[in-house]
């Protein structure tokens, strides 16, 4: 089942999206750089557009998608699953979430600056890759770019 976020959810959220990077076998160092960057904040649920996949039996949130939208282009601000959960499909129901969201708000794109352990997933969904971009927590590090359309 997918809700929007509540502001109290914040920290919440935040660890969420701290464990599901982490997943990936970074170290402490780099997952400290990227602290600040994984930080949801209830203004950002607030101002965004903030939804969480909530397991239907003991509603349990197991992932959650940040969305702006601005000149007919969604950009994923961030996109993360509950690392128990990778893998069961939880991915793909916050993806059709997004995309129906990003419809509705009259995106005809979808922007992706992804982790480069996420790029295959994001293929699977319909994204292509069109170049890489800086990262926003690593100096140095570039990030692949992916487009979808909605």
């Amino acid at each position: 089942m997918m809700r929007d976020a509540t502001p109290d959810e914040d920290v919440a959220l935040s660890a969420l999206a701290m464990r599901s990077k982490a997943h990936w076998g970074y170290d402490t160092a780099f997952m400290d750089a990227c602290r600040t960057e994984l930080t949801v904040t209830p203004t950002m649920i607030t101002t965004g557009e903030v939804r969480v996949a909530v397991d239907d039996k003991d509603e349990q949130v197991q992932g959650f998608y940040r969305l702006a939208i601005a000149n007919g282009e969604a950009n994923v601000e961030l996109l993360y699953v509950e690392p128990v959960a990778i893998g069961c499909g939880v991915g793909r129901v916050l993806w059709q979430d997004l995309c129906a969201r990003a419809a509705l708000a009259k995106a005809t794109t979808v922007r992706i600056e992804a982790d480069p352990n996420a790029v295959v997933f994001y293929e699977r969904m319909g994204a292509v890759r069109i170049g890489d971009c800086p990262s926003g927590s690593i100096p140095g590090r570039t990030l692949p770019l992916l487009r979808a359309s909605v």
